[in-house]
């Protein structure tokens, strides 16, 4: 495709099991958009589809038929923090690629067991430690940064559960989750890479790399290494930062500065665009706040509560 001619990229937030909010959403960009692009468009997922909401497994089943009902759209489905716990839980990550055990995850992160009252239920010897913190259950009930209870676990899944008719931390889930859903979740890319995106500048409409990951990169390590586990789904890191980190993931790193790389993610609970660096999570899985998506090369913010005369 000529870059004269680039296709518009739409990147959307965090989800987290709100599917009225992503239906409002979804309406409201074919609103928007010019009905060609919308059909052609290239439309980024930007992590966490479950938990918190009340509908994560409809939400799940919207993203799986999107394909089908959009086929000349191209779907891009990052992986979250989130989604990679639930997927830890139900057996649809892959294993270690070094042969080790998901159980040599824990210990770097013991301390926490108590307080965060991992799962130890079927299944539990050789989980992840993710997926034993997303079903395990919280010993304090209060969020005070948020301001919140936790729902369930630290991860607030006890919605996922219940989409499913469960209640949470309960091992029939593993059987409960569609093969369907498993596979979308055994399918989320850790990163996204794409050259030739536009985006609005100062100088007009540039065209750069985008870098999609659910979080960010890390600022001081080595840009090609990050990219490179990324893209392995290295599972025998406890905790994948650029999908869990907060500050040390905000900026853009340096490396990426120099060339001009938009870095696109989610995961913040805030909607921050500052030049090439978009980060796209209005909502954060609060009932009141609204679900974003960002157009590219317009910079266009639509959400799911925009009404039809704005």
């Amino acid at each position: 495709m000529s870059k004269n001619s680039s296709r518009v990229v739409i990147c959307i937030g965090d989800i987290h099991g709100y599917m009225t909010k992503l239906q409002n959403l979804w309406s409201n960009l074919e609103r928007v958009i010019p009905a060609s692009d919308f059909e052609n468009a290239r439309i980024i997922f930007l992590g966490d589809y479950c938990d918190r909401g009340p509908d994560t497994r409809k939400v799940l089943d919207f993203l799986i038929d999107l394909p089908s009902k959009y086929p000349n759209q191209s779907h891009v489905f990052l992986a979250g923090n989130h989604d990679f716990a639930f997927a830890a839980f139900v057996g649809a990550i892959p294993p270690p690629p070094d042969g080790s055990e998901f159980r040599d995850t824990w210990a770097e992160f013991e301390a926490s067991e108590e307080r965060e009252g991992w799962y130890k239920g079927y299944g539990y010897e050789n989980m992840h430690l993710q997926g034993r913190r997303w079903a395990g259950k919280i010993t304090v009930r209060f969020n005070a940064v948020k301001g919140t209870e936790y729902q369930g676990s630290i991860y607030d899944a006890g919605t996922t559960f219940q989409s499913y008719g469960l209640p949470h931390g309960s091992p029939e889930l593993m059987k409960a989750v569609p093969d369907e859903h498993k596979k979308f979740l055994s399918n989320l890319v850790w990163i996204h890479e794409e050259d030739n995106v536009g985006i609005d500048t100062e100088k007009g409409v540039e065209f750069c790399k985008l870098i999609a990951v659910h979080g960010g990169l890390e600022r001081g390590k080595d840009v090609e290494e990050q990219i490179k586990y990324l893209k392995a789904k290295d599972t025998r890191i406890p905790k994948v930062e650029p999908l869990s980190g907060r500050k040390s993931v905000w900026d853009i790193p340096e490396e990426l500065r120099k060339t001009g790389t938009i870095v696109v993610s989610g995961h913040h609970g805030k909607l921050h665009v500052d030049g090439l660096r978009l980060i796209i999570d209005q909502g954060g899985g609060l009932p009141q706040n609204p679900v974003a998506a960002i157009v590219l090369p317009s910079k266009t913010i639509v959400r799911d509560t925009d009404t039809h005369n704005c």
